[in-house]
């Protein structure tokens, strides 16, 4: 089933705000001009900001309110505040069925709190969790959850992660069965926690879902393209997020640093230049921007604070695609055959 999709947006989210947000949404439409919007927040800004965008003002309502949320507001501040907020007011447009989804680069637990209270969890699931694409040397990204919604895990909630990002890696990269495994400290069955562990022996016995399970995976080959999903404890995936992106940062600093130490060196990355090119865009974190809550009655997701709006284009753009093949469906339908093969 294909649903066309409307999507709201945090105007007010990120380090830059409306400016950004709207340049990536217009950036998005020029790609999919069937998106339409939901721009929530100052809605003097919003107008302003619409006269760079006439394609994108063609195609977006705008929901005024003065409130933001910040980066200091702790969630329970946030919750007391959702209705009179840009964030607040967008994730309630999908409750409403206003929009097949939200987009917005606030408050990371704001968000989630949020979202969380506003749509539930499916049917079957304990904790949602936030999945992300990681680029790897492989064919495919690799699907990384949870990557910071949930800092204690048991094997349940392993288990329902690694079900979930199986439908998202087959909604977001078109795989028929992706192979899902569970980071740890070794490949051998005794390694790990007993949460991890028990996960494994569970994953082990699932029957009839479209994923194979491959066992463990440990964090010096998260980004060789072995497999298709990672599943970890939001502790242990925020960590490894923030490695993989200070490492390549630093691979790039390094790089600039050795090609601008001496003449030599210039001439050097002047012959080098088309790979060093093709290597700035692999490690570009625009180019993988969006990070989606699982296992909700809803889409919603998280943009980069950082981001420009190449990056934002890119999560507007994963949204519309998460929207139009119903990944909450898909994954509904999924715990379902799990649940029952469980059962049996």
């Amino acid at each position: 089933m294909s649903l066309t999709p409307r999507i709201a947006i945090d105007a007010m989210g990120g380090d830059v705000g409306v400016r950004m947000m709207l340049a990536g949404a217009a950036m998005a439409r020029h790609r999919h001009d069937g998106l339409r919007f939901i721009l929530v927040g100052d809605e003097v800004q919003i107008k302003a900001a619409l006269e760079n965008h006439p394609n994108l003002r063609a195609a977006s309502d705008i929901i005024h309110t003065d409130g933001v949320v910040t980066g200091e507001d702790k969630p329970s501040q946030a919750l007391r505040k959702a209705k009179s907020t840009s964030m607040g007011l967008a994730i309630d447009a999908v409750k409403r069925g206003d929009a097949g989804g939200a987009v917005s680069a606030g408050n990371t637990g704001a968000l989630m709190a949020m979202a969380k209270l506003a749509l539930r969890t499916m049917p079957g699931i304990d904790r949602p969790a936030l999945a992300a694409l990681l680029p790897t040397l492989g064919d495919n990204d690799v699907v990384m959850l949870d990557l910071g919604a949930n800092t204690d895990c048991d094997a349940n909630n392993l288990v329902q992660f690694a079900v979930m990002g199986a439908a998202y890696a087959r909604t977001a990269m078109g795989l028929e069965k992706p192979r899902v495994a569970l980071l740890n400290i070794g490949t051998e069955e005794l390694k790990g926690t007993d949460e991890i562990r028990d996960a494994a022996a569970l994953l082990r016995e699932t029957k009839g879902l479209p994923m194979q399970f491959a066992g463990f995976i440990e964090g010096d080959k998260l980004s060789r393209g072995d497999v298709d999903v990672i599943v970890h404890d939001g502790f242990s995936g925020n960590i490894a997020l923030k490695t993989i992106e200070g490492t390549a940062r630093f691979v790039t600093d390094l790089l600039r640093r050795a090609f601008t130490s001496s003449v030599r060196s210039k001439i050097g990355f002047l012959i080098s230049r088309p790979a060093t090119e093709l290597l700035r865009h692999h490690l570009d974190p625009n180019n993988h921007n969006g990070a989606v809550f699982l296992g909700l009655n809803g889409v919603v997701l998280k943009s980069h604070g950082s981001a420009d709006a190449k990056g934002v284009a890119n999560c507007v753009h994963l949204c519309a695609e998460l929207i139009e093949k119903d990944i909450t469906r898909q994954v509904t339908e999924d715990l379902a055959n799990f649940r029952d093969g469980a059962a049996a």
